[in-house]
This record gives structure tokens, C-alpha cells and sequence, in this order.
């Protein structure tokens, strides 16, 4: 598998597990109907370990233009990959939010009575609209996920058959990443919905705006802007500190 189809492939998966577990939750007359956040966040860090079992061995599992910028920035990942990573991954968000559709179809026709529902599935919205505040605690959730990471992989690229292996989430095994992404989503999700990745909010966001969905109202572009830009300066000012600590 290339690394492009491992990051599109790897990017899907994360986004039908998570964007499913809230169509399972939300969405009227599934036998999962009640949303809980405990279920909610624990389907979507599992996601991330099914995401980072399959691709990691290929593309080092970015699954985020956050994660790869921030590593090219760290200086652990070549720049002239960056462009073809996050079209992956925006390619990859998309896809996944799309089959979510489709296999939810049915559930999404009974449930035409709250867009915000429906909008929920897809992508992100703060729980209190605050744009500042809301783009701080995406800079401040993503931050947190891109020091760990750096901390765990010691931010080196490693070797495979005399080739340069890309660094990213994979390098940290499928466990300790989901654990990592658990806990965000437990101490800090419930602010904004802890995207802190822009393919996991801007991709389905699109799908959103143009999938046939009865029933729905807005895409919220006015705050779109937010889980795309926050989180990737979040993974820059993690990949900054990290290398200013190594020097302290």
C-alpha cells in the first residue's frame, strides 16, 4: 500500500467509526438511540486503533494535516510529502463520512426533526459559541496530542529496508495513541468536540453541505475556520516546545 492510499484508507476508517458511533447515538431508531459521551469518545479513540493498525506500517499514520505539518515543522518529516499527505486525508474524511451516510440512510430519513443532529455527525460545533475561546481550546486539545506523540516517538525517523519512514502515530503503536486521543476527548472534547484534526471536521463538513440530508439546516461555515486552523498552529507551537526542551 502507498503512503497515499494508506492515509486516505487509514483517514476513512477513523471517520466511519467515529462519525458512526454519533449516527448510531443520535439518530432516531437505531438500537443505540441515547446519546453518551463515554460511548461517544471511547468509539472514536478505538477508531484511532484500527486507523493506526492499518496504516501505520505504510504511511506512519498521520491521519491529520495537523500531525503532518506539525512533524514537518518538527523537522522529522519531509516537506515535498506534506501537500500529498493532506489531500489523503481530506479525501479520506470525506469518504468515511460518506459511507456513514449511506449505511445510516434509513435512520437519517426518521430523523429530520433537529439539524444540529444531523450536523453533529458530520462535524463539530463549540457547546457555548465563543470563537476566541473555541479556537484556544482546539489550539490548547491539539497541542496536547502532538507533544505526547513527539514525546513518545522521540521524534526520529527510523529506517525500514534502507528507506526513510515517515513518522507520525503509527511509530507509538495503536494503543498508546487511542489512549492519548481517549483522554482529550474525556477532559477536553465536551467544549468544542475535540476535531483536532482538520480531516476529521472539514472533509464531513463538505458531505454535510452536499449530501441530500432532510431536515438540515446550516454547515456553520462562519465557525468551519476554526477546526482547520487551530489545530494545526496547536501542533506547531507543540512541535516548538518540544525541540526547545530537548535544548533546556
Amino acid at each position: 500500500m502507498s503512503p497515499f492510499i494508506a492515509e486516505l484508507v487509514g483517514t476513512a476508517l477513523l471517520l466511519l467509526m467515529g462519525c458512526g458511533v454519533v449516527a448510531d447515538l443520535t439518530l432516531n431508531k437505531t438500537k443505540a438511540t441515547g446519546f453518551n459521551w463515554l460511548a461517544n469518545t471511547t468509539a472514536w479513540a478505538l477508531g484511532v486503533f484500527i486507523s493506526v493498525t492499518v496504516a501505520g506500517p505504510y504511511s506512519g499514520a498521520h491521519f491529520s494535516p495537523a500531525i503532518t505539518i506539525g512533524m514537518a515543522v518538527q523537522g522529522c518529516f519531509p516537506w515535498e510529502n506534506v501537500f500529498s499527505y493532506v489531500v489523503a486525508q481530506m479525501l479520506g474524511g470525506a469518504l468515511g463520512a460518506f459511507i456513514v451516510w449511506v449505511i445510516y440512510k434509513d435512520h437519517f430519513d426518521e430523523t429530520t426533526d433537529d439539524p444540529g443532529k444531523l450536523l453533529g455527525i458530520f462535524c463539530t460545533s463549540p457547546a457555548i459559541k465563543n470563537h476566541p475561546r473555541n479556537f484556544l481550546v482546539e489550539v490548547v486539545a491539539t497541542f496536547v496530542m502532538m507533544f505526547v506523540v513527539l514525546h513518545q516517538t522521540g521524534a526520529e525517523v527510523t529506517l525500514n529496508n534502507g528507506e526513510s519512514l515517515p513518522v507520525g502515530l503509527g511509530s507509538i503503536g495503536a494503543l498508546p495513541v487511542a489512549l492519548t486521543v481517549w483522554s482529550i476527548g474525556l477532559s477536553l472534547g465536551g467544549l468544542t468536540g475535540y476535531a483536532i484534526n482538520p480531516a476529521r471536521d472539514l472533509g464531513p463538513r463538505i458531505m454535510h453541505a452536499i449530501l441530500p440530508l432532510k431536515g438540515k439546516g446550516s454547515s456553520e461555515w462562519d465557525y468551519a475556520w476554526i477546526p482547520v486552523v487551530a489545530p494545526i498552529v496547536g501542533a506547531c507551537l507543540a512541535a516548538l516546545a518540544f525541540d526547545l526542551l530537548q535544548m533546556s
